[in-house]
């Protein structure tokens, strides 16, 4: 390990240590715009708002409800060892997610600003023994620090997009430094694996990604059965996780395929479920009624347009539709992950941007386990296609489910890599 840090990262270590004092102001801001829990603030600066639990600890990093998503089954497993287990994460919707989802017992906690005093005053506090980081949320002091302290570093379902390899390569010796701390990289895919290599990391393990063996979300039992009752025998399509300009598409063909399909229904449940009124008002502006999941309305036979607007509703959604668009795909934020949907049975839609899920998608649609539409126009197509022709339908749910079965296996092998690591824990605290 160098002990001289490249330029890039010793002015990002002064920057951040002389823009602390204005981190208070950034975070009133952010609470301003709901993006920060007015309970927790604490938390944001490095204060604990628990106890540290006695024994080993072993802390996991995600950055948001997908990185969570991917690791709850990984921390259950940790936590089934005997282990205690620190999660963190940085957004309201992942701390909600965790509450829902997270084993009994897990600790949840912000993560820290990524300034050196708050960095100092978050590991004080907890003493991690192992820290493991989900995906590519790399910040700076975080890795330097525990590194200082020698808590061992591991990235697990590691992955790096075109764009944040590109991205890095610019500043080759600052993400050579960072990366060359990690006692070890799991990277997802082959590909990744490559990039990371490039890009400075020393120990380099291929996995598999821990997203292909997420179980499938959760449901209430209840709702599920009152909802299926209320839909009958209505033909149901859905688009999860939409970001702006999905829905109008979504509604269009809606639209569209409403000629012929008189009592069809749409779901659609936004990425950020406060855009639900906007996705009403645009339904209601195309002649379509509405109901909004957040108002308590139900699915009811004069719905068009159901806006599934609260958190974890994708269970639900899942299980009352066999098509499935998946959002962030026709708008270019990278796509969202098919998994869910097409392990409850789904057939799945998507758009051509996905590069977040790249290698998943390109496997599945090689299999025909899933479909790509490459705008609007052949989204209504597909979905009119599918309505008409159920078992063209069910083919593709079927090679979708058979694909990510055979692609699974990311959870073992993860847990293999890191089990010399908590072997090491517990010989410790036998000695101690």
């Amino acid at each position: 390990m160098p002990d001289r840090l490249p330029f890039a990262l010793g002015l990002y270590q002064f920057a951040t240590r002389v823009a602390t004092p204005l981190a208070s102001r950034l975070l009133v801001r952010r609470l301003k715009h709901g993006k920060e829990h007015p309970g927790r603030l604490a938390e944001r600066r490095g204060e604990a708002s628990l106890a540290r639990p006695a024994g080993p600890l072993i802390w996991v990093h995600s950055a948001s409800v997908g990185e969570m998503l991917a690791v709850v089954p990984l921390i259950g497993r940790i936590r089934a060892q005997d282990f205690e287990v620190l999660v963190t994460s940085g957004t309201i919707t992942s701390a909600a997610l965790a509450e829902r989802r997270l084993p009994e017992e897990v600790i949840h906690q912000f993560v820290p600003l990524d300034a050196p005093s708050f960095v100092t005053r978050f590991l004080d506090s907890w003493h991690p023994d192992l820290a493991l980081f989900v995906e590519s949320d790399l910040w700076p002091n975080l890795i330097l620090t525990c590194a200082a302290r020698k808590i061992p570093l591991i990235l697990v379902n590691g992955r790096v997009s075109e764009r944040s390899f590109r991205r890095w390569r610019f500043v080759p010796g600052a993400i050579g430094a960072l990366l060359n701390r990690f006692d070890l990289c799991l990277a997802q895919s082959n590909i990744d694996a490559q990039r990371f290599s490039r890009l400075g990391a020393p120990h380099i393990s291929s996995t598999g990604n821990l997203k292909l063996d997420v179980p499938a979300p959760p449901v209430d039992r209840s709702t599920l059965h009152r909802f299926n009752a209320l839909i009958g025998l209505r033909a149901v399509v859905a688009a999860a996780s939409t970001h702006a300009g999905e829905e109008a598409a979504i509604i269009a063909a809606h639209q569209q395929l409403h000629v012929k399909y008189p009592t069809l229904l749409t779901v659609i449940a936004p990425r950020h479920p406060g855009r639900g009124p906007e996705i009403a008002e645009l339904a209601e502006a195309a002649g379509l009624s509405v109901g909004l999941r957040s108002r308590g309305d139900l699915p009811k036979r004069d719905v068009d347009v159901y806006v599934a607007d609260t958190l974890g509703e994708l269970g639900l959604v899942y299980r009352l539709a066999p098509v499935v668009f998946m959002g962030g795909s026709l708008a270019t934020h990278g796509g969202q992950n098919p998994i869910e949907p097409i392990r409850l049975g789904a057939a799945v839609l998507h758009g051509p941007h996905v590069w977040n899920f790249a290698e998943i998608y390109a496997t599945l649609d090689r299999a025909r386990g899933a479909e790509l539409v490459a705008n609007a126009a052949a989204l209504t197509d597909r979905l009119g296609t599918w309505l008409a022709d159920p078992a063209a339908r069910a083919a593709v749910a079927d090679a979708g489910a058979q694909t990510v079965e055979n692609l699974s296996g990311a959870l073992e092998r993860t847990l293999a890599a890191i089990d010399p690591y908590l072997l090491q824990l517990r010989l410790e605290q036998r000695a101690s």
